[in-house]
Formats: structure tokens, sequence, C-alpha cells
């Protein structure tokens, strides 16, 4: 027998592709202006050639010398690359009671929103995962085919394993963008935050240098953020081996105030080296979030 391969349920976040154009449209109407600034061009270094790229750019003294084929890419001060994370380790999988879907779906809305609109208004946009099956990371681009490879990689990734012990893969995915994010670059980072390896804050707050910013989005399931059970429950981790049986109301009031304390703790990390930490739920309007992050994307310090 060949076993059936379960995939995400993704609730009332599919279809994704139109769920965020219509997200996008919706914040910004077509009243957007782009983040960009100044008028200055400089050459910005090498990349490796991909089909589909303007073969105006290739840089023919490469091919003529090395054989190689590169693209020879620019900078401009208006430049404000937009790099996106998602978490997709098994504990985004979680909905819980009273949810629209879980929690790597509305995460992977809000960044489908987020490259929209930056595609829209000419930007670069760059996505890497924390964790995930099928998971691949895509370099910045822009154009007409970036939103779609950031969507199809998004629909392709699948909530799987478990990072509480492996810091590596944390800094594997945010490594590129520490070397190569350019200045001024808008960095959003969608996590639980749950079971996440120790050191992982102090990783992403490394993002802050040469004046980049970084906003982290907390999406929770609603039963994560109330702990609204009842009764004798039982409660196991989808990362690491946590399996507790509990009375819910003796344990509602020591688990929010320990919630309370993680969330402090990672505004304690991240405000000082200028990050910012968005707390959300699945069942809050994404519209809202979207202009949040956006209208937080203030001008690098010089």
């Amino acid at each position: 027998m060949t076993a059936i391969r379960s995939k995400l349920e993704w609730g009332a976040f599919a279809p994704l592709r139109l769920k965020a154009r219509s997200l996008a449209d919706g914040v910004y109407a077509g009243n957007h202006k782009s983040p960009r600034r100044g008028s200055g061009v400089e050459f910005g270094g090498h990349r490796a050639y991909t089909p589909g790229d303007d073969l105006r750019y290739i840089d023919r003294h490469a091919l003529m010398r090395h054989g190689t084929l590169l693209i020879r890419e620019f900078e401009t001060e208006t430049d404000r690359d937009l790099w996106l994370f998602v978490d997709a380790t098994k504990s985004m999988s979680y909905a819980g009671p009273g949810a629209p879907g879980p929690k790597y779906g509305f995460a992977a809305l809000l960044a489908a929103a987020l490259a929209y609109i930056a595609v829209r208004t000419g930007d670069r946009v760059a996505l890497d995962f924390l964790g995930g099956k099928n998971a691949r990371s895509l370099p910045p681009r822009a154009g007409r085919d970036a939103f779609e490879r950031v969507v199809t990689a998004l629909e392709d990734a699948e909530p799987d394993g478990d990072l509480s012990a492996d810091r590596s893969q944390v800094e594997q995915a945010l490594g590129q963008a520490q070397r190569s994010a350019r200045r001024g670059a808008i960095q959003v980072v969608l996590t639980d935050l749950l079971d996440l390896p120790a050191g992982s804050l102090q990783a992403m707050s490394t993002l802050t240098t040469r004046g980049r910013s970084l906003q982290v989005i907390q999406v929770l399931a609603p039963a994560e953020r109330d702990f609204p059970f009842e009764g004798s429950v039982l409660l196991r981790s989808l990362e690491g081996k946590t399996l507790v049986e509990t009375d819910a109301a003796h344990a509602r009031q020591k688990y929010l105030a320990a919630l309370a304390a993680a969330q402090a703790d990672a505004e304690r990390e991240l405000l000082p080296r200028g990050g910012r930490l968005h707390k959300c739920v699945t069942t809050d309007a994404p519209e809202q979030l979207v202009r949040k992050i956006l209208s937080q994307t203030a001008e690098p310090d010089k």
C-alpha cells in the first residue's frame, strides 16, 4: 500500500494567491507610495544568471574571460529590498478551536501580501524559511515573476520539523540576509516564537546592522493567546517531547504569565537594536497588520 501524504489544511487562507492580492489591494487601493528615496545609481556587484533575467545586464567581460554567465546588479538610493522569513516548523501547523486556519497559513498570507506590494512598487523580494518540508530559499528578485515565485514557494512548503535544539538551522536561514541584504532593507520574520532554540532572538537581532529594519511578527492561534480550555487537559508540544496532563483552570494563570514574560523578553532583545515585535493571532484583521508593518518601515538611520 502507498501512504497518503497529508497536506496542510489552509482553511480560510486559501487560495493564497488570490487572498494575498485582494489583501494588498485592500491595504493600499492603488494609492501606495513606494518607500524609495533618492536617485543615485551605483554598481552593486554580480550574481549568477537565472533564466528569465534581462540579457542586457549580462557581464560580457566575465563571459569572455571565464565563460561564466553573470548578471551586473545596480543599487540606487531608492532600493528597499524586502526579505521575508517564514517559520515553517511543526508548531506552525496548529490552528486550534475558533481559528480560521493554521498559523502557517496566516503567516504565509501576510508574507505574500507584503511581497505583492513590494513587487508592485519595483522593489526586490527575498524569501527564506525556518524549518519546513519542501522549503526553499529565494534570492532577491524584482519583476512580475517575483510574486509568483514567492507564492509558489509558500504553497509548496509544509510545516514540519523541530528546531528546538538546532540553532544552526535558524542561523543558516538568516545568514544570507546578514551577509548580503543591502542598506535600508526591510526584513520581516513571521513566527510563533515557540520552541525555537535558545539564541534565536539574538540571531534575528543581528539583522538590524547597516541601517536595515527588522520586524518580528509573532503569530499565535487564539487558543495559544487565551488558553480557553476547561477541565482536565493533556497538552502535547508539536516540537520537542513535552507532554503535560493538568487541570486547565489551575494552569491558565501560570501559562498566561509565562507567555507574557516570554513576549517581554523578546521585546527587550529586539528594541535596543532597533527591531520591533508585533503580536497577533490568526483571527486578527490581516489588513491592519500589513498597514502596521508598512507604516513602521521607517527610513533607516544614516
